[in-house]
């Protein structure tokens, strides 16, 4: 049986007495029913499909994959996006014409790259999702790829939304600075802080949950405005200069990460505003740029999401190839950096 054929595995039911092969279609449905297996061995060929380099996150992430995959002599094949979905598609499709063992995927979307993963399964390749999900109605986890490893996403939008009501007193005109459009942290960290404003946020059992909001949540917190700045510090600060000249009696941002945080501080300063002090910003990542700025009292607070996926990528492949049952979502536990402890992870931070 050809490499290809034993990776879905087939199940081969033979005639009684005549050696021929037949496969029902319910023998198909359930050989199908799991991801592909991964074989054991000392070295893997690993794909890592990133979606983009265009900030200090992904190319921290970058690094701790190909640092990761170095230290344990994996070979690993590198692709990079540029924010497309049409590249990362044929990324994939490019990984599975060269046979590499196991896919890790950062995909730009839910819904096209799960269409990817649904092609990876159905060439054998078992994959592993990073710091974003694909769409789950379409590629279901422990069915067609292994697992998703990364951040509570609603959890960060619900921590955000805790500290901007608790230091607001309750009452704030926020502007909200999305992430990419149709991402799963864009939509669930929208989902967290709403939620959480509004009183509907249900508490989870994660490190660093906040807990449920007072019930009637912070009716005093009015999102009036919010759009893409697409994860992008200059896209952030264009789209926030756009946003506040429509708005200018806001006096909160909510930024889905810190690059877009850090481009609203920037719009803030050419327009004669004292961040910090005139509008009060809250984001999400914790990168160096990020903790200085709350260290200079121009950002509230940002949440952690850690970019360090090497070490917990590959320790999760190779369990997987051992035959260990793998937890569908495995989740980073993160931070939260404000003015009582910037200062002292500033170096540390990425």
């Amino acid at each position: 049986m050809d490499r290809m054929v034993s990776r879905r595995r087939l199940v081969q039911v033979s005639a009684a007495g005549a050696g021929v092969a037949a496969l029902s279609p319910m023998l198909l449905r359930t050989a199908m029913a799991a991801p592909p297996p991964l074989e054991k061995k000392d070295k893997y060929k690993v794909g890592f499909s990133q979606v983009e380099m265009n900030n200090p996150w992904r190319t921290a992430q970058t690094a701790s994959m190909q640092d990761e995959a170095k230290k344990l002599g994996h070979e690993l094949v590198y692709t990079e996006a540029g924010g497309s979905e049409a590249k990362q598609i044929a990324d994939v499709d490019s990984m599975i014409a060269q046979q590499v063992d196991l896919i890790f995927l950062a995909p730009r979307s839910e819904k096209p790259l799960a269409q990817a993963v649904l092609k990876a399964k159905d060439a054998g390749i078992p994959v592993i999702l990073l710091d974003r999900d694909v769409d789950q109605t379409i590629a279901k986890p422990g069915e067609d790829y292994v697992c998703f490893i990364g951040s509570n996403f609603i959890q960060e939008g619900a921590r955000a939304a805790e500290w901007l009501a608790q230091t607001m007193g309750g009452t704030a005109t926020i502007i909200e600075l999305e992430g990419t459009t149709g991402s799963s942290p864009a939509m669930d960290r929208q989902k967290g802080f709403r939620d959480f404003l509004a009183g509907t946020y249900v508490s989870e059992e994660n490190l660093g949950t906040p807990a449920p909001a007072p019930s009637g949540g912070f009716p005093g917190m009015q999102v009036v405005a919010s759009q893409t700045g697409d994860f992008a510090r200059d896209e952030g600060r264009t789209v926030f200069e756009t946003l506040y000249q429509a708005n200018p009696t806001a006096n909160a941002v909510y930024a889905h990460n810190d690059e877009m945080a850090l481009g609203a501080i920037a719009a803030l300063e050419a327009a004669g505003k004292v961040p910090g002090t005139d509008v009060v910003i809250v984001s999400i990542d914790g990168s160096r740029d990020a903790l200085q700025a709350i260290v200079d009292g121009k950002l509230g607070a940002t949440v952690e999401c850690n970019p360090r996926f090497g070490p917990k990528a590959f320790e999760t492949m190779m369990q997987y190839a051992n035959g260990e049952q793998i937890e569908t979502k495995i989740i980073n536990p993160d931070r939260f950096f404000d003015a009582t402890n910037a200062e002292e992870f500033l170096d540390e931070a990425y």
